[in-house]
């Protein structure tokens, strides 16, 4: 009863002071304020695109239009400075830490070895990709494609069974006046390389000598020496495989110039490989990875397998119809760490007045 009481008392007042209480005036409206803001907005600039800096001491003509896919695929501007393998390798040497190169593209093993020491460590997963023949043991640098040596032989004068069964044979004085060779040439200097390795410096130098003695015609490049072979100015021409094929595309197959592998293997069937590695100075290492990655993407292998008549050095990418298999070809096992003694290699043809 007491609560109930309680109860009905506090309604009965609330209910008095429902009724008794005055409604509130309605608020004065606030004067309206026009008010004009000024934003300043600062714009994030653009990223700056990524400029690679490429010393490529492969040819122009081989390797822009593999360089200008890479462009268009990544975005990444590059910058290449083209000159001989060994001029670049001396230009990085000279440059040293102040050197502008990211990426160093070799034509062969023997210049891109002579500035190993500058060179960073590639990564494994670049690495991996490529076949062990196809790279040094330090990981410094891969290679990009493969090239065999071989004898280019004019077929109106002479047929593959007239020729030696390895180089050394062309040291023979029947061989007078009928030779070609392009000396000032890297991948005829690696090749010089190999003899170093298999046959030791005194039968380079007997070789050198003797080749010498046959009044061999003096020819800039490979291009030149394989077009006098097919004119008749020579027989014989040292050249790497492709140039051959190269011609042949433009001339037709009648030209009159076939490969020939030494039939006993030696440094005159040697593999060279083309191999690039990354500056341990390089400003752009993300962009030089990338660069070394698509080099060895089956569309870049593809291209160099059918367009520049090369081998590839990964899995998976099938040669041209025109090569030679490479397990056809008796080249000698030869490490590429072996390849890097440019220097020596220098030093004797000097030694022997094949080069200034």
């Amino acid at each position: 009863m007491i609560l109930t009481t309680i109860v009905l008392i506090v309604l009965t007042l609330a209910t008095l002071a429902v009724g008794c209480a005055r409604p509130a005036p309605s608020p004065t409206p606030a004067p309206t304020v026009t008010a004009t803001v000024t934003a300043t907005v600062t714009a994030t600039p653009a990223p700056k695109p990524q400029t690679l800096t490429v010393y490529s001491g492969r040819a122009e003509g081989l390797v822009k239009p593999i360089i200008d896919q890479f462009i268009k695929s990544t975005g990444i501007n590059v910058q290449v400075r083209y000159a001989g393998t060994s001029e670049l390798a001396a230009t990085i040497l000279e440059e040293g830490k102040n050197s502008p190169a990211d990426v160093f593209f070799a034509q062969d093993p023997g210049g891109i070895g002579a500035v190993e020491a500058l060179l960073a460590r590639l990564p494994d997963s670049i690495l991996s990709q490529v076949e062990p023949g196809f790279r040094p043991d330090n990981g410094k640098w891969v290679g990009i494609s493969g090239r065999a040596r071989v004898l280019a032989y004019n077929t109106q004068k002479l047929k593959e069974a007239d020729l030696p069964d390895d180089i050394f044979g062309l040291t023979d004085v029947k061989w007078k006046g009928r030779l070609g060779w392009a000396p000032t040439n890297a991948s005829f200097q690696a090749m010089v390389t190999a003899m170093r390795k298999l046959w030791g410096q005194d039968k380079t130098r007997q070789w050198l000598a003797g080749i010498k003695a046959n009044n061999p015609k003096d020819y800039a490049n490979n291009t030149a020496q394989v077009n006098a072979a097919g004119a008749g100015e020579i027989d014989v021409a040292m050249p790497n495989h492709y140039y051959l094929y190269g011609i042949m595309q433009e001339k037709g197959e009648s030209f009159p110039v076939r490969n020939y592998h030494p039939r006993a293997g030696g440094p005159g069937a040697v593999i060279l490989v083309a191999g690039a590695g990354i500056l341990d100075t390089a400003k752009n290492k993300e962009a030089a990875q990338k660069f070394l990655e698509f080099m060895l993407s089956p569309v870049a292998q593809q291209y160099f397998a059918g367009q520049t008549f090369e081998y590839p050095v990964i899995k998976g990418i099938k040669t041209h119809r025109l090569l030679t298999p490479l397990a056809d070809i008796k080249s000698p096992g030869i490490s590429m760490t072996d390849m890097a003694d440019l220097k020596g290699t220098l030093n004797l043809l000097r030694e022997t007045g094949i080069v200034p």
